[in-house]
């Protein structure tokens, strides 16, 4: 489709622009908005001069700003870093300064833009942003103030701070510690802080703040009050999250939260407590022995678990899908794992980014424990295009005819490697290597594009349809 050309000069300009180096990330820059034609001139009432033409303008105001591939942070979030805003008059210059700005905040990986027009005033422009991965929540240990007060000044410093997830880079880490340890000056605590990526559980991290001086490390744990589970079972689960680490009594307490009540929540046991924990200096290695009082409370029965709130997928088959066993033990493993389950019932029916997170309501007179479970679905999303690699035409059709995924039909992610399993062990195609299916999200459109490749066992050789006898 061919281009309306305004002015040569202009689209020189923009010619150069789109093909200047786009620095950090890929960047995308369009035609910029028509401009209006003049205004015939009055009648001639002296002879004409040569007039000398106006510079074409490099700079257009913003009608729109989007952003796409955000996940945790919302947009606004994201553009406050940026520091466009609709209205303002910007060309690439200042969208390479935005996105460098995002770049710079180290909380993504990749940040790319694009703009086009939206009218003949201005452009709607797009950010392209993949967020740090991992990222864990944020904690505050013998700093010497209160730690909502830290969080407060983090959060009027950076749009997107968050005390339940920061991106484990050094450059947010440095910052954040330098911006620590000016608050902390500013109220006479002159102690040198660092921030850590530190074990609280098992599989479990958090960042946490904390004076820089050297601190003993756990060299041993015992367990006193004990009964329902014995001392090498709890050492095992504490000692790979605990032993070697700094200890702190916080610390600590978290990574007994994290390792041991999920230990004893296998068992029902979801009034565990540990009321004393104190230290002595190891005998035998350098660190710090340390003794833990257990209460292990009494065993607990699950409750009613039921959905509370609006779900996209009928509640009935979602509990049926949890397999939740009211009446016995209340195993929270069990019941994580049943959540799961739920989680990927809701995933199938085309919402990829559903989150679903649980509240628990414990009945101490009936020593039972009821579950709410509450579902995120996020945006729904379709089945795009299909395409077909490495099979010849009367492959291709017969690959067509039995996928019953149609376009724009709500999508389930998993059908595509379910698809191909199933043409493998049918074996619909003589000669069959590897198979592997491709999928392209669409995130302004929430379409799915899938394309399912072929590859013969022989790689001259294409896979054929077997002959139907």
């Amino acid at each position: 489709m061919r281009r309306r050309v305004y002015h040569r000069d202009m689209r020189l300009l923009w010619i150069l622009l789109a093909l200047a180096p786009a620095g950090f990330a890929q960047t995308t820059a369009t035609q910029p908005p028509a401009k209006r034609p003049a205004k015939k001139a009055a009648a001639k009432s002296a002879p004409k001069k040569e007039a000398t033409p106006a510079p074409a303008p490099t700079k257009w105001p913003i009608e729109s700003l989007r952003v796409e591939g955000n996940r945790s942070y919302t947009a606004d979030q994201v553009l406050a870093v940026a520091g466009l805003k609709v209205g303002q008059l910007a060309g690439k210059p200042e969208f390479d300064a935005a996105r460098d700005k995002l770049v710079a905040s180290g909380a993504f990986e990749t940040v790319g833009y694009r703009f086009e027009p939206a009218s003949q005033e201005g452009y709607a422009a797009t950010f392209q942003v993949t967020e740090v991965s991992p990222a864990y929540p944020v904690q505050f240990e013998e700093l010497g103030v209160s730690g909502h007060d830290v969080e407060a000044v983090l959060r009027s410093r950076d749009p997107l701070f968050s005390i339940t997830r920061m991106p484990a880079s050094k450059p947010v880490v440095d910052r954040y510690v330098s911006w620590i340890q000016e608050f902390l000056a500013s109220k006479g605590v002159e102690e040198k802080i660092a921030g850590l990526v530190t074990p609280i559980g098992v599989e479990q991290f958090a960042i946490v703040f904390r004076p820089a001086r050297n601190l003993p490390a756990v060299a041993q744990v015992t367990f006193e009050g004990n009964q329902v589970i014995p001392q090498n079972v709890l050492r095992e689960a504490i000692a790979p999250v605990a032993v070697g680490s700094p200890y702190t009594e916080p610390a600590f307490r978290e990574v007994l939260n994290g390792a041991i009540r999920q230990v004893y929540e296998q068992r029902g046991r979801v009034r565990v407590a540990f009321p004393k924990i104190r230290t002595e200096p190891a005998t035998d290695v350098q660190g710090v022995h340390v003794f833990v009082t257990v209460d292990e409370g009494q065993s607990y029965e699950l409750g009613k678990v039921a959905i509370a709130g609006p779900s996209p997928v009928a509640p009935a088959a979602l509990l049926k899908e949890g397999d939740f066993k009211t009446g016995d033990v209340a195993n929270f493993d069990r019941v994580n794992d049943g959540l799961e389950r739920i989680r990927k019932a809701v995933r199938h029916a085309g919402y990829l980014q559903v989150k679903v997170t649980s509240d628990r309501r414990i009945d101490d007179a009936k020593k039972t424990v009821d579950v709410a479970v509450h579902i995120d679905p996020g945006p729904l999303y379709f089945m795009g295009k299909l395409a077909i690699v490495g099979l010849p035409l009367d492959g291709e059709a017969e690959i067509r005819r039995i996928w019953t995924l149609q376009e724009g039909k709500p999508l389930n992610p998993d059908y595509p490697d379910y698809f191909l399993s199933r043409v493998k062990s049918d074996g619909v195609f003589d000669g069959l290597g590897k198979t592997k299916a491709d999928q392209k999200v669409d995130e302004q459109n929430h379409t799915v594009d899938v394309t399912l490749t072929f590859t013969g066992e022989n790689p001259d050789r294409v896979p054929g349809r077997r002959t139907r006898r």
